[in-house]
């Protein structure tokens, strides 16, 4: 499967301001050896948010000292739910969702920035009422393989493709993947808006040879043109002609903690 990558951008750093858990959006400026990916990831904001609201830059040809767009985000509390940020930032929830498909609206964790899509005041927090209730702890859901447990956050059901290092299947760089890694057996490339770039993966009903029987933990660390929601790209050690073989398999994903 024929992937396109992102590699040697220059990136981006500044300062913002923050007021609560709401930080304004300011203008980044460009400055030497920085990258995309880098402000997105020190910023916690999802993959190619820079991108998305600087649609003229391109990001493999940006100049030190342009100015780019950067989004207002909000940074969740623990035990916040997303209808409880919805009324503090005066923004429905529905559009919150679609504004941040990466987070999961029934599992938003202490720390997780959500990008919002307009400005925002927030409103001024009521009073808790105290109460004797408590919230039963949830259990993580586990997977039991060669006899360890892999607590994982939830499951996909995807199809696969293979990819091998050849140059052409890398945007022109020979076996590395976004990162600059060596490909190796266990990387994958992902849609980031699906699986998060970083996120620890278990794979399995897939069947090829050169992969783990059975199934593989796998990292996702690698990206592609033609990799769009619920499809992963598997490398697999082998000329393209070997790895083509693999054709399109149906496979389940456990996203693991």
């Amino acid at each position: 499967m024929k992937k396109s990558i992102l590699t040697g951008l220059l990136s981006i750093t500044a300062c913002v301001s923050v007021a609560a858990s709401v930080s304004a959006a300011e203008a980044y400026t460009v400055k030497e050896n920085d990258t995309l990916w880098k402000a997105e990831q020190n910023h916690k904001l999802p993959f190619a948010t820079v991108q998305k609201m600087n649609p003229a830059i391109d990001p493999k040809n940006l100049h030190i000292g342009t100015k780019l767009r950067m989004p207002d985000t909000y940074t969740a509390v623990e035990g916040e739910s997303l209808q409880d940020i919805s009324k503090k930032v005066n923004i429905p929830v529905k559009k919150l969702q679609n504004t941040n498909p990466n987070v999961n609206p029934n599992n938003i964790q202490g720390g997780s920035v959500l990008v919002l899509p307009q400005k925002t005041k927030v409103a001024k927090p009521k009073k808790k009422v105290s109460s004797t209730s408590t919230k039963a702890p949830s259990i993580p859901a586990v997977k039991t393989v060669d006899g360890k447990e892999l607590a994982y956050k939830h499951t996909l059901s995807s199809k696969a493709t293979a990819y091998s290092a050849a140059p052409e299947e890398n945007g022109g760089y020979a076996g590395i993947d976004y990162f600059g890694n060596k490909l190796k057996v266990g990387t994958i490339a992902v849609d980031p808006d699906v699986i998060p770039l970083g996120s620890k993966v278990y794979v399995t009903g897939y069947s090829f040879p050169g992969l783990p029987e059975g199934g593989m933990i796998a990292h996702a660390t690698d990206i592609g043109g033609a990799i769009k929601n619920n499809h992963i790209d598997i490398f697999v050690p082998g000329s393209p002609a070997h790895v083509n073989k693999f054709g399109v398999q149906k496979v389940k994903i456990y996203v693991l903690k």
